[in-house]
């Protein structure tokens, strides 16, 4: 049966007034703010990770000096491509080449496109599996993959690529950690501001959340909560959460588009989150 499908211009007009929390990192959160803001909506911003770049090791060095014998290079994030590149910037003149570069999503692959690089990426989906996926990640054997990446992470992609043949490096570029916020920012936040939305697009930014406003936890699982992937999903159907959003896309037009859809009556909500979303 055919369903009714808003026009994405004109559900932005039902952003005016929503009070949206989001908890990116930064930069990040106050570019996706400033998307949000300019459709009418209300904001404020909590980010749930801190990012800091790792100092430099001895092996780090030795990957950066060796760089040329990859046959394949991954970044899993835009952080760990921005900061693989400029590791590069210092080791190297002109980027090697005859790699073959790889990104889960659009936002890493703009910050390979910024120094000419032309990285692939799935067509659809930016998960982990969905990179998987790609015919030039299927036969490995005696190739050497290097990974971009954070301190700690999900070992799917290192390990489905060794199961496959590759001898793969991982070469970890920064840390993640939970920030503190007062218990008088975190009452203005859940208590009087209240978000009807909040973007959380990480499994470990959503266990933040509930570590950051335990007292919110009922408030909050009657949000509006917008996850990146369904394997996050599943994570926060079993914290408790009902109203969930996988969007059409992480950049923020995709983001802010996704949930102005969803929140418009025509998409049968009436204004207000389904906990059926994208189950």
């Amino acid at each position: 049966m055919a369903t009714h499908q808003p026009d994405p211009q004109r559900a932005l007009t039902n952003l005016k007034g929503r009070r949206i929390l989001i908890c990116r990192p930064e930069p990040e959160a106050s570019r996706l703010a400033r998307v949000f803001r300019a459709a009418g909506a209300e904001c404020r911003l909590m980010p749930l990770l801190i990012r800091e770049p790792l100092p430099e090791t001895p092996e780090q060095r030795t990957l950066m000096q060796e760089l040329d014998n990859f046959s394949h290079i991954v970044a899993v994030s835009p952080f760990a491509a921005r900061l693989l590149l400029n590791e590069i910037d210092n080791w190297w003149p002109q980027i090697p080449m005859g790699i073959q570069w790889y990104c889960v999503g659009s936002g890493t692959a703009t910050e390979f496109a910024r120094h000419g690089i032309r990285a692939r990426q799935p067509k659809q989906g930016w998960t982990s599996e969905a990179l998987l996926k790609l015919p030039s990640l299927q036969n490995l054997a005696g190739d050497k993959v290097l990974i971009a990446r954070g301190e700690q992470g999900r070992e799917l992609i290192r390990q489905t690529l060794e199961q496959r043949g590759a001898t793969v490096s991982v070469l970890p570029l920064y840390r993640r950690s939970q920030p503190y916020y007062p218990p008088e920012q975190v009452q203005e936040i859940f208590g009087d501001f209240q978000p009807e939305v909040v973007i959380a697009l990480s499994g470990e930014t959503l266990n933040n959340l509930n570590e950051t406003a335990p007292d919110y936890h009922q408030s909050l699982h009657s949000a509006f909560v917008v996850v990146p992937a369904e394997r996050v999903a599943q994570q926060a159907r079993a914290a408790g959460y009902r109203n969930l959003l996988v969007p059409e896309g992480l950049d923020d037009q995709s983001l802010v588009t996704s949930v102005a859809s969803w929140l418009t009556p025509e998409a049968g909500n009436n204004g207000k989150p389904s906990k059926d979303a994208r189950d």
